[in-house]
This record gives C-alpha cells, structure tokens and sequence, in this order.
C-alpha cells in the first residue's frame, strides 16, 4: 500500500509541470492556484457529506487546519510561482526539492526523529542529483538582486510546505483522517489566495480554452485531491524524512514526460543526475519503515493538542 501511495505522488506531481504551463497566461497566478484549490475542497467537501462524514471539530483544531492551508496549500505555492519570474524553472526545481532536507530538520525539532546514516547519505545522493540535472542553470546564474530573490522565494517555498507536511503529521497523529484535514486546509488555503487576490487589486478573469479547464480540472483532482491525499498519507506511515524524498523523484518523471510530449533531449549529466536521485530513493526507502515511524509518532508535548 505504501509503494501504491510513493507511485502514485510521484507519477501525479511529475505530470503536473506540464498542467501548469497551461494555467499561465491571460488569468493571474494568484487567481488560477485559488480556483485549483477551490475547486478541490469543494469535490472534497461533496464527497464528505455524500458520505457523511464527520467534519465537526474543536477550535484549536481549525488553527491546525488555518496553518496547514497556510503553509501547504497557499503561501508555499504563491511563493514557488513567484519565483518563475525570476529564476529558470530548474533553478526553482531545486530551491523547492529542498523540502526534503527541511522535513529531515523540522521532523528531529518537533518528533525528535534521529537523522540515521541512510537518511543523509541517501538525502545527499538525491540533492546532488537534483544539482547534476540542472547544473547549467546552476552555471550560468547571476547573482543579480533579482536572481537572489527568485532563489529566496524558491526556497522559502520549500520551507513552507515542509511546514504543512509537519502539520499533517500532527493531525494524523491527533486520529484526525487525511481527507477532512485536507478539505479545511485546502478551503483556509483558498481564503487566504483570496484575501492576496483582493490585497493585490487582481481581476478575477478566466480562460474558457480547452487547454486551461482541462489542465485546472487536472491540477484540482489529481494533483490536489489525489496526490496530497496519497502524499500527506504517507508522511503519516513512514514519515516526513522518508515520504519527502517522493519531491526529489518528480523531477524526474517531469523529465520523463517532457522527452516524450516537448521533444527535451537527454545528455550525461541528465543520466548521471537520475542515477543519483534513484540511489538515493534505494538508500532511503531499503529499510523497513516500521521503526522511524514508531520514533516519529511521538511529538513534543507542547506540540499536541491539549485536551
């Protein structure tokens, strides 16, 4: 079940990179990742009453839900477009894969989770993989003021959401079901894009093409409903540090993908960076989950929730 979930976040983000060159255009960032979010709490929300669900919670668990859709589904996105205006793509890539390393930290601060031998090395393999793919990039950089706040902003993506992926962990610990903690998120998410959008003086237009509905129905359902339900699932079973390294591997399908749809041409280094990545993804996934988890369940407690 475990592998089913890995597979399935890395396939469904990996293809995302090619939906979301069809989102920018005519209508504003900020105004397509609130209609994707949107769009998927309101399906989830259908879900949860079609099946009467139980969506009823304390206070102090809505402030959970708030920082979640904060950090994983608003503030780290808004953060990560912003950063495509002032860095190539693959730069962003890395500064985003980042959130591998910064799950690893925020999980030894909050969980007390160790930082085991195959965790690094197999962390470090899957970074310098990530660097080997988008060396040119990498190369040929200006440290100009607006290079370094693209990079800034990438990074602080990362951190973000590795904050929402610590989050998530909390709630699952507190038996609060993955797909309840995403519907509040994701609509607290939302609301949050919407206070930018009016902030910022945006119009609310849309682009009734073919190529936008679609890629924004594809973005809502899978990339948002299936890929953080089968994502945030298995930060809960093995852990941030491990479930993190799912991000560092999406690159690669996006590559996969764009060989066979944008006609992208594989060099050494492209080969030598995948060999890398998959090292890395051997190093971290070969050992039985069972023991990191049972370590990781157990937060400060000033951390849980108070009864």
């Amino acid at each position: 079940m475990n592998l089913f979930l890995y597979i399935m976040t890395v396939f469904v983000w990996g293809s995302t990179w090619l939906a979301i060159n069809y989102q920018i255009g005519a209508v504003p960032t900020e105004v397509s990742i609130f209609y994707r979010f949107s769009l998927a709490a309101f399906l989830i929300f259908c879900w949860c009453f079609f099946k009467r669900t139980r969506l009823k919670f304390s206070w102090k668990t809505h402030l959970f839900f708030i920082a979640q859709g904060l950090f994983q589904f608003s503030l780290n996105y808004l953060a990560a477009y912003e950063a495509y205006h002032y860095i190539p793509s693959g730069l962003n890539a890395i500064g985003f894969s980042m959130v591998l390393v910064f799950n690893i930290i925020n999980s030894a601060i909050f969980f007390r989770t160790p930082v085991t031998v195959p965790i690094f090395v197999g962390a470090t393999s899957g970074i310098v993989g990530i660097l080997t793919i988008f060396w040119p990039a990498i190369a040929t950089l200006d440290l100009t003021n607006a290079s370094l706040v693209g990079v800034i902003l990438s990074i602080t993506g990362g951190l973000l959401s590795s904050f929402g992926n610590i989050i998530s962990v909390r709630n699952q610990q507190n038996n609060i079901p993955v797909t309840e903690s995403n519907v509040y998120g994701m609509g607290y998410g939302a609301l949050a894009l919407l206070a930018v959008i009016w902030i910022k003086g945006l119009p609310f237009q849309f682009d009734f093409s073919f190529p936008y509905v679609s890629s924004l129905l594809y973005l809502a359902i899978f990339g948002s409903i299936v890929a953080f339900g089968c994502y945030l699932t298995l930060l809960g079973r093995i852990g941030a540090s491990k479930a993190s390294y799912a991000l560092v591997v999406v690159p690669v399908v996006a590559l996969i993908l764009s060989t066979l749809f944008e006609n992208f041409v594989w060099e050494s280094r492209i080969f030598i960076g995948v060999a890398l990545i998959l090292l890395g993804n051997i190093i971290i996934l070969a050992r039985k989950p069972s023991k990191e988890v049972k370590k990781e369940v157990v937060p400060l407690s000033n951390f849980k929730e108070a009864a």
